[in-house]
């Protein structure tokens, strides 16, 4: 399985789904539209794909991996940009934004929430799944429950780094 997100010129993720992302593609000033992922060479039996998006480079400023994206369930096809406002029917699961707001707010705290390094440019973690089955779970699940539900049902895995300006 292949996966492929279109990066601008400089070869960073676009700022349309980063720190610059424009007013309109924000909430709280946090960026959440997503960027679209196209997906190929899907085994045969696949039932659904998974994504989880983190930044591991978040640790020497936030003292954890900061989960940007959890999302089960996805139709065997193309990630389209802004998943959340379309009608394509998917598990969103919970990003860190609910360890910094210590609130459920599941406008900001289930689904994408785009990067944003405070300190230098960051490379953020995609990973795609192709699962044989839908998973067994509800809205605002936590990475270590999609870690559980995967157990057995992983088909193939793709993942790719995608750099993020910090300005």
């Amino acid at each position: 399985m292949k996966i492929h997100v279109s990066l601008d010129d400089n070869h960073f993720l676009p700022d349309k789904y980063a720190k610059f992302a424009p007013a309109e593609n924000r909430l709280d000033d946090t960026p959440t539209t997503n960027f679209p992922i196209k997906v190929t060479d899907i085994p045969t039996g696949t039932r659904s794909l998974a994504v989880v998006f983190v930044d591991y480079d978040s640790v020497p400023v936030a003292g954890f991996v900061w989960i940007h994206w959890l999302a089960a369930n996805l139709p065997v096809a193309d990630i389209p940009e802004n998943i959340a406002h379309s009608d394509i029917s998917y598990v969103p699961g919970t990003n860190s934004k609910y360890a910094q707001y210590h609130q459920d707010n599941p406008a900001l705290t289930q689904g994408y929430v785009g990067p944003m390094p405070p300190d230098k440019t960051h490379d953020y973690t995609l990973k795609v799944f192709a699962l044989d089955d839908q998973l067994d779970l509800t809205p605002g699940y936590f990475l270590n429950d999609f870690r559980r539900a995967i157990n057995g049902h992983v088909l193939a895995d793709a993942s790719l780094d995608l750099p993020a300006r910090s300005r």
